[in-house]
């Protein structure tokens, strides 16, 4: 499967993720903080077990940083 992940091309073996799954892929260690977009839609945290992801979906994910 390709994904495009905040801009960047990026290819996995698996046929179908859901977004908890490329977190846990992409980001083991910081999953507090963070928004995920797909294709310009945001996903709520509570869907992101059940919302898969398609060959092609370009995926945005911020992370909220502190400062003034």
């Amino acid at each position: 499967m390709e994904l495009k992940i905040n801009n960047q091309i990026k290819q996995f073996q698996a046929d179908a993720l859901s977004i908890q799954e490329l977190l846990d892929i992409e980001f083991p260690q910081k999953q507090t903080g963070i928004a995920v977009a797909i294709n310009n839609t945001v996903i709520p945290k509570s869907n992101w077990n059940d919302q898969p992801l398609s060959h092609s979906d370009e995926i945005l994910i911020i992370s909220a940083t502190q400062g003034g």
